[in-house]
């Protein structure tokens, strides 16, 4: 009796939700200790706090196929079928990660193709670390996105066979599914429009301003000045211009150097006297 479904559940892709649990290993978790103390009477409640008691995720382990706790909370959510605002919770719990984990794996074994991308896919961006039992009893280092990606991309997670899920492009094309972004492409973009920010912020800081630009074509606009000519009085008296004077310098001091002028002109004849008789 302990060990049925609940009479108002309903059948999970055909059949019994814990059919979904291999037989063998359904009957290995009926006989545990941890199925008949801790999991007797549970409640959809009650799930929470013994969820909220997990340390490590794992299916079973040892010789003897001892299931774990982690596996026993999810046949008995298989058994008494939550409702879906209870698991989307759970998914979205994040004080407690294996809270987070054991509602991932109930949304991936029930869920439809379409709610497993829309309520999965956001823990990519959850980095924790998690333990993880193997089937040896040895305690294994993951993170939750590993945990989550291996949800929908293998075949088999805690020695429990997953269904089959459809594939996402499939989706998309059928516009049942938007494209997914990842986080490092909103990263990239924000990196790219705060590149082109500053590219403009440059830009705008080497253009002059208008004022600056008025400022200098009315400084082209005024009137040069005429260049004036100083006056310096000569030996003579009179007021020459220094270039002028400096003209008249310059030509005495040439005419010295070259000497005296020689006259190649006849002179003129002299008139002759007549002598008296």
């Amino acid at each position: 009796m302990a060990n049925r479904t609940v009479k108002d559940a309903h059948s999970i892709h055909g059949t019994n939700p814990q059919y979904l649990v291999e037989k063998i290993i359904r009957t290995r978790i009926y006989e545990s200790k941890y199925w008949k103390e801790e999991c007797f009477g549970l409640t959809a409640e009650l799930v929470v706090d013994k969820a909220m008691e997990l340390r490590f995720v794992g299916g079973v382990y040892g010789g003897n196929i001892k299931p774990t706790p982690f596996l026993c909370l999810t046949l008995k959510m298989l058994q008494i079928q939550p409702e879906k605002d209870i698991i989307v919770e759970f998914i979205k719990n994040e004080d407690f990660k294996y809270v987070r984990m054991l509602g991932a794996l109930y949304m991936r074994l029930t869920g439809t193709a379409i709610d497993c991308y829309k309520y999965l896919e956001p823990l990519y961006n959850d980095y924790r670390k998690i333990k993880s039992q193997n089937r040896n009893g040895e305690f294994e280092l993951m993170h939750v996105d590993e945990f989550i990606d291996e949800l929908l991309h293998s075949e088999r997670v805690c020695d429990i066979i997953l269904p089959r899920l459809q594939k996402r492009y499939v989706l998309e094309e059928a516009e049942q599914l938007e494209p997914r972004v990842s986080a490092l492409e909103e990263d990239m973009d924000d990196v790219e429009s705060s590149e082109e920010e500053e590219e403009e912020d440059e830009k705008l800081e080497r253009v002059p301003s208008p004022d600056h630009r008025r400022r200098s074509y009315r400084d082209l606009d005024k009137p040069r000045r005429s260049p004036t000519l100083r006056y310096r009085r000569s030996r003579s008296g009179v007021d020459l211009p220094k270039e002028e004077e400096k003209g008249i310098g310059a030509r005495a001091q040439d005419a010295t150097e070259a000497g005296p002028e020689i006259d190649d002109t006849d002179p003129a004849p002299s008139p002759q006297v007549k002598e008296k008789p």
